[in-house]
């Protein structure tokens, strides 16, 4: 009888099940709060006219790429976020695949206006070549990562679908990412981290990022079967 209401105990409940289900979309949903509130105050600074600083002169000069940039990224990790939710899959695969069809376009002109304003706007006195280079290559690898995974699905392929997409997530999340990895500085230091510490902290989150998707694709019980195809009512 004790053993067989330790096995009760043990066994998941349907409700505890979808709980833990939300835990990483919610996750995400927070890590992701902080650069879309910054986003939407830099928006409303852009269409209120003010008050323009040293640092946000460049966007007043040409607003377009970094408004295209905010709205697009505030897509990409609102919806990115709902994507990792097994239980939204499920019951709501027509809205999983009408999402994804937004997601995509988002983190292209995500990806794609991160790069120009990296080349075309002028550098901040922290922005190192060091720190440039590896937004060149996190931008070229966002756009990689959303074409493979784009492509991945037309061919069916599900599961490679998901490893390209969490990856491209991964390298947008930067920003949510790089604020956890700055603040101890913050706190320790009193001050902002110079050009060096400040590239080498951001490049850090961007590399914790793709770690833990990485892991989580090799987690996944079809890891070893990567490149299975998987049946679907319908390409993305």
């Amino acid at each position: 009888m004790t053993e067989l209401t330790s096995t009760r105990r043990s066994v998941p409940t349907r409700g505890g099940r979808r709980k833990r289900e939300w835990l990483v979309p919610a996750g995400l949903i927070a890590l992701s709060a902080v650069p879309v509130v910054a986003g939407a105050t830099r928006l409303s600074q852009l269409t209120g006219g003010g008050p323009v600083t040293a640092n946000s002169a460049r966007y007043f000069a040409t607003p377009f790429p970094v408004v295209a940039h905010i709205v697009a990224v505030t897509l990409f990790s609102l919806l990115g976020a709902l994507q990792f939710a097994p239980a939204l899959r499920r019951r709501a695969p027509r809205w999983h695949r009408i999402s994804g069809r937004v997601l995509v376009p988002a983190g292209l002109v995500t990806a794609l206006s991160g790069l120009w304003m990296t080349l075309f706007y002028p550098h901040l006195p922290d922005d190192s070549a060091l720190l440039v280079g590896v937004r060149l290559v996190v931008g070229g690898g966002m756009i990689v990562s959303i074409v493979l995974g784009f492509a991945a699905i037309r061919r069916r392929d599900v599961a490679r679908h998901r490893a390209w997409m969490a990856r491209g997530y991964a390298l947008g999340m930067g920003a949510g990412t790089q604020v956890l990895t700055i603040m101890p500085w913050v706190v320790l230091t009193g001050g902002q981290p110079g050009p060096l510490p400040r590239a080498l902290l951001m490049t850090l989150a961007w590399v914790i990022n793709l770690a833990v998707a990485e892991w989580a694709v090799r987690r996944r019980p079809g890891a070893r079967k990567l490149g299975a195809r998987q049946p679907v009512t319908r390409p993305v």
